[in-house]
């Protein structure tokens, strides 16, 4: 991927960083688009839902690939509205602008969500599970997947199911950064949801390593999940954190985190990825939460 242009669409945000870095260490040129300044080189100032601007930017990069993380990826995001709007109306305009600005492109990675498979009752998830979204976030992400379709005669179009994934720089709205944050402030006391809940978690790095290798192989067409194949409750991260700070932080169960449409169970299956792009970069969720505590910057 030497000299290639990539452009990051959110690519200031948490896993944007983190592929940026992936990104310029494999010796490719990153252009990052976004709806807010950042002081970060090689930066447009443009919202995908303006597609006069988005076809501007297209236009002047020329991007040999396309990263689309652009998103509100919150799924309790209060605004219904900018879900909906963002998630699927700006991915369509980028997928609009690209089919007539980017003819040469070489392969348009989407990050979709493992969110569309809602409450799976299969041990692990693999890319022919029904799609049973169960929330305005995951209904978002699947229209884009649909939408996307609408696109794939066009464009060399790969979809990613990310599972959950964390790390530096990850914003503590989200779950493990919420926890970690209140070890590292020596927090004795702490309100969650349902600590029944499982998730498959995954280290940033591996998500992004993952996500330069499907560039480089654009199996187009395909759709994959992005997991490390194991699940973790909340209480098991509790456990590791409590081995990593050196003590325990009490729990309190607040009901208004507890969501009535909460998925119990989510574990992936990568074998796909895995037979697509090799073996991934995996690491020990300790290992990502030490890293996570120690305070290290991106």
């Amino acid at each position: 991927m030497r000299g290639k242009k990539v452009l990051i669409t959110g690519g200031t945000g948490f896993t944007g960083r983190h592929l940026v870095r992936n990104l310029e260490s494999a010796g490719c040129s990153v252009f990052c688009l976004g709806d807010h300044p950042a002081d970060v080189p090689n930066f447009f100032l443009a919202s995908i839902l303006d597609r006069e601007a988005l076809s501007k930017v297209v236009r002047e990069v020329q991007p040999d690939f396309v990263v689309h993380l652009a998103a509100i990826s919150f799924v309790a995001h209060e605004n219904v509205n900018d879900i909906y709007e963002i998630n699927v109306i700006g991915s369509r305009n980028l997928l609009h602008v690209l089919a007539e600005e980017a003819p040469n492109v070489e392969c348009v990675l989407l990050a979709s969500s493992a969110n569309v498979y809602g409450n799976s009752s299969v041990e692990a998830v693999n890319e022919a599970v029904p799609l049973l979204p169960v929330n305005d976030y995951a209904v978002s992400k699947l229209a884009m997947e649909y939408v996307a379709r609408l696109w794939m005669g066009r464009l060399p179009i790969v979809i990613a199911r990310p599972f959950n994934y964390t790390g530096v720089g990850q914003s503590a709205n989200f779950l493990l950064p919420k926890i970690v944050d209140h070890f590292r402030r020596g927090a004795r006391e702490i309100e969650l949801g349902n600590l029944d809940v499982a998730r498959d978690f995954s280290d940033v790095r591996m998500v992004t390593a993952a996500y330069c290798d499907l560039l480089k192989a654009a199996p187009a067409g395909e759709v994959f999940n992005v997991c490390s194949g194991v699940a973790y409750s909340l209480q098991d991260v509790l456990d590791m954190m409590a081995e990593i700070a050196g003590y325990r932080i009490r729990v309190t169960v607040n009901p208004a985190f507890v969501r009535s449409n909460e998925v119990k169970m989510l574990r992936g299956d990568n074998a796909k990825l895995v037979s697509a792009i090799g073996a991934l970069k995996s690491r020990p969720l300790k290992e990502t939460l030490a890293w996570m505590y120690s305070g290290e910057e991106i």
